[in-house]
């Protein structure tokens, strides 16, 4: 999800050769700019600043921009050969485009009284991922690390939060994910903004090693 592709550190001279003969745009850019901006728009919501009968605002936003295109986004990382922007950009396009379909169709057939711990166990599962996309971006960037650094309090307070009927956790929760999502959106616009003037204008600080 940055610049810096780990999986290229022992590549061989044909591999890279091959590579840079015929290069692609860094799918991390659109990436993250569609988990931003999804996030922000619920984030929004969940904490309380806009009223939840907004919440169908999400949908398409779910399924088409932080769904659908952060997949292609991911399936175009493997092109790349970038594993780890492989694995969270498909991963998290799969969690928006799940998150629609939970909505849409499935959360219905829960029974209503059961609703609030299913969605608790779903978010707090996303949060466990989260956690270990986060340990892994130590290789990675700066910039992503704060991006799931921060995505980890909010899916785990959103979950919480949900499971006890805890508005204070949902909504603080909904802070932290309005912080995921400018910093994805930051780090989304330092890869474009790099990428096309040539030269760095905004870091990401990549770690060494």
């Amino acid at each position: 999800m940055s610049t810096v592709n780990p999986d290229t550190t022992n590549e061989s001279e044909e591999g890279r050769a091959r590579r840079l003969v015929a290069p692609i745009a860094d799918p991390a850019a659109v990436g993250l700019a569609g988990f931003g901006l999804t996030t922000f728009v619920l984030s929004v919501i969940n904490v309380g600043a806009v009223s939840d009968t907004a919440l169908p605002v999400v949908a398409p936003l779910a399924l088409a921009y932080g769904g659908l295109v952060q997949l292609l986004a991911g399936m175009w990382a493997f092109k790349e050969n970038n594993t780890f922007a492989a694995v969270a950009l498909s991963s998290y396009g799969g969690f928006w485009i799940s998150f629609w379909a939970l909505n849409q169709f499935f959360m219905k057939q829960i029974p209503v009284n059961e609703q609030a711990d299913a969605l608790g166990l779903y978010l707090i599962a996303w949060g466990i991922f989260t956690t270990y996309l986060w340990v892994a971006s130590f290789r990675v960037s700066v910039a992503v690390n704060l991006v799931l650094l921060t995505l980890i309090p909010a899916y785990f307070l959103l979950g919480i939060g949900k499971s006890v009927d805890s508005t204070a956790l949902f909504h603080i929760g909904g802070a932290f994910g309005i912080a995921t999502a400018v910093l994805a959106w930051y780090t989304s616009f330092a890869i474009t903004t790099n990428k096309t003037f040539k030269r760095t204008i905004l870091p990401v600080k990549e770690f060494k090693g």
